[in-house]
């Protein structure tokens, strides 16, 4: 029984996300996808914008047979900290194959790169380090090094989202020493950061939410599966609302409004007197948007600062997440599954290290931090519904189909 992983966020599962399911088993043969999927905050530092359980649901009613959380310390990272926690997750539970979509859509050019790279890290690390002090942002400064370091007309484009994290992904599965085999799917029509819907059926995530976020769920309709669309119907009518950061503005205002600058600069990615800024800001600002634009710099990226926010509102502090990524995880979190998935599962006990465990059985920094970026995410349901969910986050079982 062959598995192929996909590492997601489903925010939300679309049609270029049921395109990628399909290719991903076309590709390897694997009778068996296992998604990682990010639970409350993502990659880019946004609130997830429906629940990590209905988002699952979306996943399991479109071709996908397990999906298992990635945990916060990994899942509200840069591209490298988050590729390396979402392959060795995919590496205890035992896939066969990675496959993630790309802009290059060439396997060939990840395998060479990476072993490029490897060859010339600390050049690379030396001009990152120069460019900085340019002013460049971090993504920016490392985007650069790599044109500086391999100027082949070939080489693979390392300023699209995709092939950044696909690099990461193929680059962990090496310095792992995984038996994963990498593939890659070219990504359909639409760029990641897309706003606006086109004409046919594949379109970003980014240009959905913004039409849910603007009251028009229904004109987002023809670009995602009936199950998708009938879920967030049903999540705006059970809480009346979408998760994004204009939601909880309000608590990262309180926090920095409240919140000393020492204090400030002892939470994770919060750096060079950073706290200053923030701070500042919050006294001007009644907006999120409008915060924003009075922090962002070109050393400081919206995905930066939207990242640094999270760890403000969870109180992440630099020790704890440090604690975090230098511990191993002691379990898997299991969100859902289909009888395939379950029989996966089954098969491939015996090869597992980590149990699948719920966290209220577990103890641990990792644990700690998922329960509490798990209360902050629920903190803005209505009243009527919040303190139950958060009742039930650390106890509840996985969704069976």
């Amino acid at each position: 029984m062959k598995a192929v992983g996909i590492v997601v966020e489903y925010n939300p599962f679309h049609n270029g996300h049921l395109f990628q399911v399909n290719q991903a088993k076309k590709i390897t043969g694997a009778e068996v996808v296992v998604a990682i999927m990010s639970g409350t905050f993502l990659q880019r530092g946004e609130p997830a914008i429906i629940s990590k359980w209905y988002r699952t649901k979306m996943a399991l009613l479109s071709g996908v047979d397990l999906v298992i959380e990635l945990p916060y310390c990994y899942s509200a990272q840069k591209a490298e900290l988050f590729a390396n926690g979402a392959i060795s997750l995919l590496s205890e539970i035992g896939v066969d194959f990675l496959n993630f979509g790309s802009e290059s859509g060439d396997i060939q050019e990840f395998l060479q790169f990476v072993t490029f790279m490897n060859k010339h890290q600390t050049e690379f690390d030396q001009f990152v380090q120069a460019n900085m002090k340019l002013g460049y942002s971090y993504p920016r400064a490392a985007s650069a090094a790599f044109t500086q370091l391999h100027t082949s007309s070939t080489a693979l484009s390392l300023t699209e989202p995709n092939n950044i994290l696909g690099f990461h992904y193929v680059k962990a599965i090496a310095d792992q020493k995984c038996t994963i085999k990498p593939t890659t799917t070219l990504r359909k029509a639409a760029q990641y950061h897309d706003e606006d819907i086109r004409e046919g059926t594949i379109a970003s995530a980014t240009s959905i939410r913004k039409l849910l976020t603007s009251n028009q769920l229904e004109e987002s309709k023809h670009v995602m599966p009936e199950p998708s669309y009938q879920l967030l119907k049903n999540y705006q009518e059970t809480y009346s609302l979408f998760h994004t950061w204009e939601e909880y503005y309000p608590l990262l205002q309180y926090k920095l409004l409240s919140t000393p600058v020492n204090e400030l600069r002892s939470i994770y990615e919060c750096e060079e007197g950073l706290e200053y800024r923030l701070k500042e800001a919050s006294k001007k600002a009644d907006s999120f948007h409008d915060w924003m634009n009075l922090v962002k710099t070109k050393r400081y990226t919206w995905t930066r600062l939207q990242r640094v926010s999270t760890h403000i509102v969870t109180n992440t502090t630099k020790i704890e997440m440090n604690e975090a990524l230098n511990t191993k995880p002691n379990y898997l979190r299991l969100l859902g599954m289909t009888e395939k998935g379950q029989a996966y599962l089954n098969k491939t006990r015996k090869r597992r290290t980590l149990p699948i465990r719920k966290p209220a059985k577990v103890e641990g920094i990792m644990t700690e931090l998922e329960e509490r970026a798990a209360n902050v995410y629920l903190s803005i349901l209505p009243s009527h519904t919040r303190t139950a969910e958060m009742k039930k986050e650390a106890t509840r079982s996985p969704i069976r189909l």
